[in-house]
């Protein structure tokens, strides 16, 4: 394990680049196997959905690093309860609820558009369950994810990529 904190505190943005372009396209293939659909077998579709997951990762990188700043200049202009961040979960909770409300969506629409422009596809059918995720899955997994050590966090999210591509796998499994 200390290979790996060394490896994430040394290679801040390349960490997280490799961690997500893995973990997220893993994801989102096990989650079209998971729905009994066949994946492209296009490997230049894969190839730019992987890069695509690494600057996603290096965006979640830099919102987990900038909405810690935001907390906290909340708190010292007194736009939100100072009791709050002084427990590590309800910070935890905190952040995860700022960061999900406010750059969730936006980071979605992204994905989705990026997608689109990969599979030559048109329209965001379905991103309101995409976007319901921010509520049932993402805050409560990010709450658990920004108790944990800041070396820790992007790894953790990137994990989490691969547990909600199968879980909405699954949810979409043809009979």
């Amino acid at each position: 394990m200390s290979w790996y904190i060394k490896w994430v505190s040394t290679n801040i943005l390349l960490s997280a680049f490799i961690q997500f372009s893995i973990l997220g396209t893993l994801g989102e293939l096990l989650g079209i196997v998971a729905a009994k659909r066949k994946p492209s077998n296009k490997a230049i579709e894969w190839l730019l959905k992987a890069i695509v997951w690494g600057f996603l990762g290096i965006l979640v990188k830099y919102s987990f690093t900038g909405f810690k700043g935001f907390l906290n200049a909340l708190i010292e202009i007194g736009f939100w309860p100072k009791f709050l961040a002084e427990n590590g979960l309800l910070k935890a909770l905190c952040l995860s609820l700022l960061t999900n409300s406010m750059f969730g969506p936006l980071l979605m629409v992204l994905h989705r558009t990026t997608d689109n422009l990969i599979s030559r596809a048109r329209g965001y059918a379905g991103i309101e369950k995409s976007l319901a995720t921010l509520a049932w899955f993402w805050v409560p997994a990010h709450t658990v994810t920004f108790a944990l050590p800041y070396e820790l966090q992007i790894g953790l999210a990137a994990l989490w990529s691969v547990a909600l591509g199968l879980i909405m796998g699954f949810t979409k499994r043809k009979a």
